[in-house]
């Protein structure tokens, strides 16, 4: 017996989409699903400028097969260095829909990222002033804070004196992954969004450590203790208008990832939207999968929903994913959710 859920086509509001052979292999995988994504830009050399970023735009649209419809909204990596007269001419000529903060050191390709956050007040003050959201990765990166705490203390210490400091600064808090953040944002009624991954919704931190190192299930912000992961299952599938979609799907060939110091992140971009349909089913929510995929990141953003739509099929059998997405940089592992999915796109 089959059941069918159709819901406007979503969007994905954080995305890592590399350059290159990378990117053409990982491309195809987003556009056949996603109408829409915010593309991160820690490239290397990071996309710190309006020029940069329209020049990223411009290959990825010239990477994307002709029979597939894909918008990339473009992000600006900020530095100690960002000049906000760029930043405000970027949104104004409708090149960058936000601004990426990357605390220095706390994820792949981060070293550019802000260590000192008085030298970039001028441009979190032009972006309140215009109305561009900031994306913040939220972990401090401090040795004395411990892994599994960094968020905790980057919304106490960075980022709630941050927006106090900065009236009107739309911040959206990227890939939560503690109640602490979900709570964060609920106690926040303007101004303040979050996303939530597809991995932190159903890994928790012994699928990364138990029976043996699983490189494939290491991303950052590390997945957290099983009570995070069901706190951010709660917040996605409540309908809250401040929580929505942001895979942080995030290529690495197999090699790096299978390493002394593998990489962090999670390739999601194959099968997410039927696991997320296995995870609000068995939620008994599936009327709101519609809100956090497709609805609630428009209505942040200010931009309109999609106009078509795309439909999930449950069928009795197991749905076969690919293990592996083929690319001249080397192999890279969708991710497995370690259990059968019987939804399909």
């Amino acid at each position: 017996m089959t059941q069918s859920l159709t819901i406007r086509r979503p969007d994905d509001w954080h995305l890592h989409l590399r350059d290159g052979a990378m990117m053409q292999a990982v491309l195809p995988e987003t556009a056949r699903h996603f109408a829409r994504a915010i593309v991160m830009p820690n490239l290397v050399p990071p996309v710190v400028t309006a020029a940069q970023a329209a020049a990223y735009r411009d290959r990825i649209l010239s990477a994307l097969p002709e029979d597939m419809a894909f918008r990339p909204l473009m992000t600006l990596y900020m530095t100690e260095d960002t000049d906000p007269a760029d930043v405000a001419r970027a949104h104004a000529d409708g090149i960058a829909t936000a601004v990426k903060l990357y605390p220095a050191g706390a994820t792949t390709n981060s070293a550019s990222g802000v260590r000192d956050f008085d030298k970039v007040r001028a441009v979190l003050e032009k972006m309140a002033e215009i109305g561009m959201p900031l994306c913040m990765h939220g972990e401090v990166t401090t040795h004395d804070v411990d892994i599994f705490d960094r968020e905790a203390v980057f919304i106490e210490t960075v980022l709630d004196p941050l927006r106090r400091a900065t009236p009107g600064l739309r911040v959206v808090m990227e890939h939560i992954t503690t109640a602490q953040a979900a709570d964060y944002v609920r106690a926040n009624d303007t101004g303040l969004g979050a996303t939530i991954t597809t991995h932190h919704l159903i890994i928790n931190r012994n699928h990364i450590l138990v029976g043996g190192i699983k490189p494939h299930y290491y991303c950052l912000p590390v997945a957290k203790r099983e009570e995070h992961r069901k706190a951010l299952v709660t917040a996605a599938t409540s309908g809250d208008a401040r929580f929505f979609l942001g895979t942080d799907s995030a290529p690495h060939p197999d090699h790096l990832k299978e390493h002394a110091c593998g990489c962090a992140g999670c390739f999601t971009a194959t099968n997410t939207m039927p696991l997320l349909a296995h995870v609000f089913e068995a939620e008994g929510a599936l009327d709101r999968l519609e809100a956090f995929a497709s609805l609630n990141g428009p209505g942040f953003y200010g931009l309109p929903v999609n106009d078509t739509t795309l439909t999930l099929t449950k069928s009795d059998t197991p749905t076969a994913f690919p293990e592996k997405i083929g690319s001249e940089a080397g192999p890279v592992t969708v991710f497995d959710p370690g259990f059968p999915v019987y939804w399909s796109v």
